[in-house]
């Protein structure tokens, strides 16, 4: 695969990564609750949801859930009970003005609960369905450019995200966010997972 079609797709999937979805506020709210670490521990379990999603897409998994809407329908619903369940741990937490589900230790769950976010998002299998297929050359080898074009989508992902994760986190430690104020650091977390959520549930 040349240089050039290798740029073209970043630049076609560059817009998808950099806009707010499930993944990207989980991440957010990580880092608001819990820092850099929990952030980062966060990106990592979701870039292994999108690399269990390149798995599924290579086995043609992708195709079989964008060509079956009960199929489609049903990995959706299961992402917005997911964050719903997410979202509610945490307001009610922050209700109860306990820290139960982050924390500045960051939790190895983080990266559970970011697999989990990003593994439920069947958006991220249509990826591998609806764009890289219209990069790629059957002469040049299927599969080493579909690797080749995961890794670039990928590297993106956890790019983009990285960054995010440690400037919000940066902004708890510089002092907008306090230690006191950990409930309502919850709070609005929570509040940003259901907003997600309703987003997922809509889309």
């Amino acid at each position: 695969m040349d240089m050039t079609k290798s740029i073209v797709f970043a630049a076609t999937v560059l817009p998808l990564v950099c806009t707010p979805g499930p993944d990207l506020i989980y991440i957010v709210a990580q880092a608001l609750a819990g820092g850099r670490t929990a952030a980062l521990r966060a990106n990592v379990g979701v870039i292994l949801g999108y690399l269990a999603h390149a798995v599924l897409g290579a086995f043609g998994v992708a195709a079989l859930v964008a060509a079956s809407p009960i199929l489609f329908e049903t990995l959706r619903w299961c992402g917005v009970a997911y964050l719903t369940y997410l979202a509610i741990r945490m307001i009610c937490s922050a209700i109860r003005a306990e820290s139960v589900s982050l924390n500045s230790s960051a939790q190895p769950a983080s990266l559970t609960k970011g697999f989990l976010t990003s593994f439920f998002n069947p958006k991220g299998l249509l990826v591998y369905f609806a764009i890289l297929p219209n990069f790629m050359t059957p002469s040049e080898g299927i599969a080493q450019q579909a690797v080749l074009l995961s890794a670039i989508f990928i590297g993106l992902c956890a790019l983009i995200y990285g960054i995010v994760g440690i400037v919000v986190s940066a902004i708890g430690r510089i002092g907008i966010v306090k230690a006191t104020n950990q409930h309502v650091v919850e709070g609005i977390a929570g509040s940003l997972l259901a907003f997600a959520a309703v987003n997922m549930a809509r889309s």
